[in-house]
C-alpha cells in the first residue's frame, strides 16, 4: 500500500502529464474496490452517491462534514489510488471553515478536495466575490505544506446563474490565491469549456453524466480538459439498475436481470478481508 504522500505526488503528477484521465466517483468502500479493479488511476467522492446510499438528499443540511470525512476514509482506507473529496462549501461560510475542512481531509488521507462557492441558500446561492475567493485562498493557504491538492469550484451553472464572464473571473481569481485546479460544474457546451479551459492557467476539471449536453473524454481532452469526474451518476446508475431488476421481477416474475449482474465470485475476490485481520473469534 502507497503511503498518502506517494499517493499525493502520483496524483499531482496525473495533473501535469499529458492529456485528459478519467476520476470516477464511488460513493463508499465498495464500489471504490470494483472501481480501482478496472484500472482506473485516482477516485473522488461524491457527497450524492453517499447520501442516496444514506437515505438521503444531497443537500448543505443532510450531510455533516464528521460523515463525508468518515466516508471518505471508507474509500481512501479500501484502495491503494489517489482519492480526492467533494467537500461540498468547506462546511462553513468563513473562511476557516474551509482551511479547517482541508486540514482535516489530509488527516483522513485524502490528497485532494474541493471547496465550492455555493451557499447552500436558495435566496443567494452564490458567494460574494469577495469572500468566495478568500474562502479558497484559506484553504489554499491551509494546504499549502501538506499533501492534498486543492480544486476550487465556481458554481454559476448549477444555481441558474449562466454567467460565463463571472465564472471565469472567479476561476481566475481562485487560482491566483493557490487552487491547484478549477472546476466550473454545469457548463452548457462544449464551446464554454473551451473557453474556460483558454482563460485559465489550472488544470481543469469537468463533470460528465450530471446533465445535458455529455461529450466524450477525447472532445474534451481536445478542448483542454485535464480531469474528468461523473459526480453522482454512476450511483444513480446502480440505483436505476436495482430498480430496473425490481420492476421486473415485481411486474414480470421474472429474473433475467441476473444476466448483467457482476457474479458473487468477482465481488468476493475485491472484497479483501483484510480489515478484519486481528477481529475476536
Amino acid at each position: 500500500m502507497r503511503d498518502q504522500k506517494a499517493k499525493f505526488a502520483a496524483f499531482k503528477e496525473l495533473h501535469e502529464g499529458e492529456g485528459a484521465f478519467v476520476m470516477p466517483n464511488p460513493w463508499d468502500a465498495g464500489s471504490a474496490r470494483v472501481l480501482a479493479s478496472l484500472g482506473f488511476e485516482a477516485l473522488a467522492t461524491t457527497s450524492a452517491g453517499y447520501a442516496f446510499a444514506k437515505g438521503k438528499r444531497d443537500s448543505f443540511a443532510g450531510l455533516s462534514r464528521r460523515e463525508i470525512l468518515e466516508n471518505a476514509r471508507e474509500i481512501v482506507e479500501a484502495v491503494d489510488l489517489p482519492v480526492s473529496a467533494d467537500l461540498e462549501d468547506g462546511f462553513g461560510a468563513a473562511p476557516e471553515a474551509c482551511a479547517e475542512t482541508m486540514r482535516l481531509a489530509a488527516e483522513v488521507g485524502l490528497v485532494g478536495g474541493s471547496i465550492e462557492d455555493a451557499t447552500g441558500d436558495p435566496d443567494a446561492p452564490i458567494y460574494d466575490f469577495d469572500l468566495a475567493v478568500e474562502r479558497v485562498r484559506a484553504a489554499a493557504e491551509a494546504s499549502a505544506d501538506l499533501p492534498i491538492l486543492l480544486t476550487a469550484r465556481a458554481e454559476n451553472f448549477l444555481w441558474g446563474r449562466d454567467d460565463l464572464g463571472d465564472t471565469i473571473r472567479r476561476l481566475q481569481a481562485f487560482s491566483e490565491v493557490g487552487a491547484d485546479v478549477l472546476y466550473a460544474p454545469g457548463l452548457p457546451s462544449l464551446e464554454a469549456i473551451r473557453t474556460v479551459c483558454a482563460e485559465v492557467d489550472k488544470p481543469v476539471n469537468v463533470v460528465m453524466g450530471l446533465r445535458p449536453p455529455f461529450f466524450p473524454v477525447a472532445e474534451l481532452q481536445a478542448v483542454g480538459v485535464k480531469r474528468v469526474s461523473v459526480g453522482g451518476s454512476f450511483a444513480r446508475a446502480a440505483f436505476g439498475a436495482v430498480r430496473r431488476a425490481a420492476v421486473e421481477v415485481l411486474e414480470v416474475g421474472t429474473f433475467s436481470y441476473t444476466e448483467d449482474a457482476m457474479p458473487g465470485a468477482e465481488i468476493a475476490a475485491l472484497m479483501a478481508q483484510d480489515h478484519l485481520d486481528g477481529r475476536d473469534d
